[in-house]
This record gives structure tokens, C-alpha cells and sequence, in this order.
């Protein structure tokens, strides 16, 4: 029964793809070689990202991480979350293991924040594409605006949530 719970989702998606396969074959063939794809592309990603959190967790001391991101880290805080955010490669969902890391390590919550947003929107890479196809006054024009734009949302959402509510993610992560 604990497998069930664990593996309805899972499940209920197979039992769907499943039926799309028998009502429109074609669009069922196309769903499962999405699928198959999306598996693939996971598969390659997430065994580095865990492999670099487990070496983040064995080498970097918590009072390391507490004094650059922690809450009386200040700008250098925010500065590291946003190099390490921009730096980071692969997709968005290989961050949320990492924040969660940060938190063990008591990063900031705002400075998670900063971390996710610039994953998600300052990648270097993404950079150097636009510099070199839309023009370096596009390029910086945009990295300005996300930079303060993330690090608004960050103080904008560590203001909105309730002291409470940051503790109660805070503890959930050390059970990961």
C-alpha cells in the first residue's frame, strides 16, 4: 500500500499514456517519445547535480556557508547567490536540491531566493548567447533589470512569508 501512495502519480500517468496509445495512436506514439525524452534528459542531469550535493555537503562546514550566505552575510551573501545561480548549468529543477542543501547549511532564505531566481534567469551561458546574437546593450540591459529584479522578488518574498512558514521549510529540508 506504501508503494501505491509513493507511486500514484507515476501510475496514474502510465494508466493515461496508456489509454492516449489505444483512443489516438499517433498522438500516443508522440506522448511517450516526449516522456521517454523528458526520462532521458533527467537521467542525465540529475546524477551530477547529486554527486556535486553530496561533495557541497562533505566539504563546505556549516559555518563556512553561514558566514558568506548566511543571515548576516549582507550584499556579499547576495553576491555569492547570484554567482553561484548564474554560473550553475542544467535546468531549473536541479537547483531545488541545491537550495535544499543551503538550507541544511543555513543559507539566508532570501539568498535561496536570489540563488533560484538567477538560475532560472542570469545563466552565463544565456548571457554570452545574447551578447553574441541580440547585441551587448540588450545583453547588459537585461542582466541589470533580472539582477535587481531578482533580488527585489527576493526581499519582496522573504517580507511576505511569515517567520513561521520559513522555519516549518526550513526544518522539512534538514529531513531530506
Amino acid at each position: 500500500m506504501k508503494l501505491i501512495k509513493r507511486y500514484k502519480f507515476f501510475m496514474i500517468t502510465l494508466i493515461i499514456l496508456t489509454a492516449l496509445f489505444f483512443v489516438n495512436h499517433e498522438m500516443g506514439t508522440k506522448a511517450v517519445g516526449i516522456t521517454a525524452y523528458s526520462m532521458k534528459e533527467m537521467a542525465l542531469v540529475i546524477p551530477p547535480v547529486f554527486i556535486l550535493l553530496g561533495l557541497l555537503d562533505n566539504w563546505i562546514p556549516k559555518e563556512t556557508m553561514v558566514k558568506y550566505m548566511g543571515e548576516d552575510s549582507g550584499i556579499k551573501g547576495v553576491i555569492l547567490a547570484l554567482f553561484i545561480g548564474s554560473a550553475a548549468a542544467g535546468p531549473l529543477y536541479g537547483a531545488f536540491p541545491v537550495a535544499a542543501v543551503f538550507m541544511k547549511k543555513g543559507v539566508k532564505f532570501s539568498n535561496i531566493i536570489v540563488f533560484l531566481g538567477a538560475w532560472s534567469t542570469t545563466k552565463i551561458p544565456m548571457f554570452l548567447f545574447e551578447m553574441a546574437s541580440l547585441g551587448s546593450k540588450f545583453a547588459f540591459s537585461r542582466l541589470v533589470i533580472d539582477i535587481f529584479g531578482i533580488i527585489i522578488m527576493s526581499k519582496m518574498i522573504s517580507g511576505l512569508i511569515p517567520k513561521e512558514e520559513v522555519d516549518k521549510i526550513y526544518i522539512n529540508a534538514e529531513s531530506l
